[in-house]
Parts: structure tokens; sequence; C-alpha cells
């Protein structure tokens, strides 16, 4: 049991204001359209549906 908490993911999110959903941390990003698996560290995503690049934000919100 203590080793799979070891392995947990464990993140944060913040609602930026105005602006898109900041995930930072510990934790597994599965884009199954695209197949792809990565842990990036930080990422933000989309939540105005401006970006270009979605679900990832590209900062189309401040336009």
């Amino acid at each position: 049991m203590e080793e799979n908490k070891k392995n947990k993911s464990q993140a944060i999110i913040e609602v930026l204001d105005f602006g898109p959903l900041k995930i930072t941390g510990n934790f597994l990003l599965k884009d199954l359209k695209r197949g792809k698996e990565d842990s990036p560290g930080e990422i933000k995503l989309c939540i105005c549906g401006k970006s270009g690049n979605k679900p990832y934000c590209d900062e189309s919100h401040k336009k």
C-alpha cells in the first residue's frame, strides 16, 4: 500500500481569471485523440473556446 501512495499523481488545478485552467504538478496527460501521453509538469487548458490549439490555451482569450 505504501508503494501505491508514492506513485499517485498529485496536481494543482487553478482557474485563472479570464483565462485557462492551469494544471501544475506530477500528473499524466493522456491525449487519446492524438495517441500521446506526457508528464509535462505544467499545462494550460482552454476554457473560453477561442484557442486555435484546443484543448491547450494559445492565449487567444487576450485578443
